[in-house]
């Protein structure tokens, strides 16, 4: 990542918001006439946030230093920015304003970021609950374990290379995965949306730019979803799958973040009890052979606990 891209992330995000806002929709008059951009323009989102053209101007562009809470408060009211929004915009101005330079955790913009490693008990917890499918999912979206059922559900992982482990590449360029998702599309636009949220996080990681390079080459879709600038963090919500065996199925997610490591989370499938649903992950996980969970580089986890 070279030194000026945070700057220019802040103000696509910016241009992005200001876009989706008609001046009429903020009290403003309609001046008439012909407009250049789609929303509200600097000005009028200056005026909104009770600052001077010139600064907001050097706001969006991260020449701003020093921005004050109440500024920021202020250009996310007048954005219509939901807490999720106001976060991200948050990462960025701190991060454009601090320049070229990666702070702890970061990771660095040669892709030398720490290797995520997952702590033997969390591998436990996976093991315990084999009629559930359900895995952990670190920064970038890489799937860092998971257990036979939901290898079972959605593909072999421990088959993939190391770097194919990632959720992001697999829904838009794996065919079998994509395949999956009954409403490709909406998870598609979830998946991309915590992206760029999680990229916000991690803005000097150099891996995590040369996926996002991968995916806009490889994938118009991941593009032009990409090109929206949402953000959004989903810690619940449910999914309708479509497997070549047990046929459709119905469940709920649940994504608990790990309070030691916030770019961890740990993801359980459920079904509702009594449903088809619930009957077609049984048959999936009395048809698996016994195993332990799954992890890079290893077997079962009872390998990595000798």
């Amino acid at each position: 990542m070279t030194a000026t891209r945070p700057k220019a992330e802040l103000g696509d995000f910016l241009r992005s918001r200001r876009a989706r806002i008609r001046p009429e929709d903020s009290g403003l008059p309609f001046l008439g006439g012909r407009r250049r951009v789609p929303g509200l323009r600097r000005e009028e989102l200056a005026q909104l946030a009770g600052v001077s053209v010139d600064y907001y101007t050097r706001f969006e562009q991260g020449r701003a230093e020093n921005v004050s809470d109440a500024v920021l408060g202020a250009v996310a009211s007048a954005l219509r920015l939901d807490a999720t929004e106001t976060a991200h915009l948050t990462r960025l101005v701190r991060t454009a304003g601090r320049g070229a330079q990666p702070t702890a955790g970061d990771g660095d913009d040669g892709g030398g970021a720490a290797v995520q490693e997952v702590r033997p008990g969390l591998r436990r917890l996976l093991e315990s609950i084999p009629q559930t499918p359900a895995f952990v999912i670190g920064r970038r979206t890489d799937i860092l374990a998971w257990n036979p059922l939901f290898a079972a559900l959605i593909t072999d992982f421990g088959a993939l290379a190391p770097e194919q482990r990632n959720k992001a590449r697999l829904v838009f360029l794996d065919p079998g995965v994509r395949g999956r998702y009954v409403n490709w599309e909406a998870k598609a636009r979830d998946l991309v949306a915590y992206l760029r949220l999680d990229r916000g996080r991690h803005p000097y990681d150099g891996r995590f730019t040369a996926l996002i390079e991968e995916l806009r080459a490889r994938s118009p879709e991941f593009a032009g979803l990409w090109a929206r600038q949402e953000v959004r963090l989903k810690s619940h919500g449910g999914y309708h799958l479509r497997h070549p065996v047990v046929g459709e199925l119905t469940l709920a997610y649940e994504s608990l973040n790990l309070p030691d490591d916030p770019d961890q989370s740990l993801i359980t499938y459920t079904a509702e009890a009594g449903s088809p649903s619930e009957a077609a992950l049984r048959i999936l996980a009395d048809a698996l052979p016994d195993g332990g969970v799954e992890v890079p580089g290893r077997v079962s986890a009872a390998d990595g606990l000798k």
